[in-house]
């Protein structure tokens, strides 16, 4: 199997048949949902397999398969592990795959952004055991190599990238958080909140938990709908009215904004070598930072 960097479809399916053999699942007819940090194919048991890129911490999935157990014990609406007797991650030439059972029968609905809300400050409530271990929240964790590992980008804009991500470690560390520090998510927006079998809200993609600043967690949905027009205003003030804090009227919430679009310019870079779409997308979102453009054209991924 080629070592690189890139998650295409055939290398997601190569790897895919390999943790099943190992696994004893059948991955004949599963079907690739999305690739992004993870390349996410479902399967017919119904199971939901992830398959990591290749440069991902395996302690991180360890950690992940721990925080979903964590979870299921305090009878938190999360994904759950597809089977207690499988020994997860299956790590494959530095590629970590995880099973999880399917949320939904077919296909993903999401929740509406007030039961994101609700099951974001019911996670907000949780108090982490010492030892799951969760790490210090990172936001700059994979910047860095992202950016210097990137071979799309041209210098100039590796060097652009490369200043902005200075720019941005100076505002975050130079915030001043109102919030009480805790148990985060990390990527709390909408697209990590789907409807179950039973049209309850359940919260998948556990790999970001780190013990942080829930304006972290709470900013997503305000970007949204603040510089990309996802959600309506309405949306927005049923997410404020239901979780209780409103992060647009907090001073920070501009910095913050700013870094966390830029951060989504680093994620959307590691993908552009793999489809014209993506390749395109960044090179609008790198456009956008340097000009100050408007980021309501922004597709989600």
């Amino acid at each position: 199997m080629a070592v690189g960097r890139e998650l295409g479809e055939s290398r997601a399916r190569a790897l895919l048949k390999d943790a099943c053999a190992l696994a004893g699942y059948d991955p004949e007819d599963a079907r690739l949902l999305r690739v992004g940090s993870n390349a996410v194919f479902r399967l017919a048991a119904p199971v939901v397999a992830r398959i990591s890129r290749q440069s991902v911490d395996i302690d991180q999935a360890r950690r992940t398969v721990d925080v979903a157990r964590w979870l299921e014990s305090v009878d938190y609406p999360a994904v759950r592990l597809a089977s207690s007797e499988i020994d997860q991650p299956i790590v494959i030439d530095g590629h970590a795959i995880t099973f999880w059972q399917a949320v939904s029968a077919d296909g993903d609905e999401y929740a509406s952004v007030g039961e994101v809300a609700e099951v974001l400050a019911n996670l907000h409530r949780l108090t982490a055991p010492d030892s799951l271990q969760l790490p210090e929240f990172a936001p700059f964790r994979n910047a860095s190599r992202r950016i210097s590992d990137n071979d799309w980008l041209s210098n100039e804009e590796r060097n652009f990238l490369t200043r902005m991500l200075a720019n941005m470690r100076s505002r975050y560390f130079g915030l001043s958080f109102v919030l009480p520090q805790g148990v985060i998510h990390g990527d709390a927006g909408i697209g990590n909140v789907l409807h179950d079998f039973r049209g309850e809200a359940v919260v998948i993609d556990l790999d970001g938990f780190a013990i942080g600043p829930r304006e972290w967690d709470v900013a997503l949905t305000a970007i949204y709908y603040d510089s990309f027009g996802w959600h309506t205003r309405a949306e927005y003030e049923t997410f404020v009215r239901v979780y209780g804090f409103d992060i647009m009227q907090w001073s920070g919430y501009p910095a913050m904004r700013a870094i966390r679009e830029f951060l989504m310019v680093t994620w959307v870079i590691q993908k552009a070598n793999e489809s014209e779409h993506a390749a395109d997308e960044a090179s609008k979102r790198i456009r956008a930072l340097r000009t100050g453009a408007s980021r309501k054209d922004w597709k989600p991924y």
